[in-house]
């Protein structure tokens, strides 16, 4: 999942014409983040950017899927697959990333699941161990 030097430069070159990026490398490959928040990765060279059910149907419509690193189509991550021509249109890339910076934000903004209680035990021993050495 290697990046190249030049192909993380013209990243930087097209995406930081929108607003201010910063990236770093994850996993193998590269996440992209604007104001704090990961919006977009690189992996063998293709760029793809965060998705939910706001912006999903337009990657589908132009015929673009899902990040599989595993391979298995039964686990995507929520991370589409740019289409090559909207890197090359300012007007188009500020659409598709600004709306992608605004799923990363939703999606930091919505409260983590806690994880359940475990349940007391009703049972009557001694509750430390030295107790319960007598």
């Amino acid at each position: 999942m290697a990046v190249s030097v030049s192909f993380r430069t013209y990243l930087l070159e097209q995406l930081g014409q929108i607003r201010p990026v910063t990236t770093r490398p994850m996993f193998g490959g590269l996440t992209f983040f604007a104001d704090g928040r990961a919006f977009a990765l690189v992996a063998d060279e293709v760029l793809y950017f965060k998705v939910d059910d706001s912006n999903r149907p337009d990657f589908e419509a132009a015929g673009m899927g899902p990040f599989l690193p595993f391979g298995d189509p039964d686990k995507p991550m929520q991370y589409y697959e740019l289409p090559e021509e909207v890197l090359e249109d300012p007007d188009q890339l500020a659409h598709w990333m600004v709306r992608a910076i605004a799923v990363a934000a939703n999606a930091k903004a919505k409260p983590k699941a806690r994880p359940r209680a475990k349940a007391k035990s009703k049972s009557k021993s001694p509750a430390t161990p030295s107790a319960r050495r007598r």
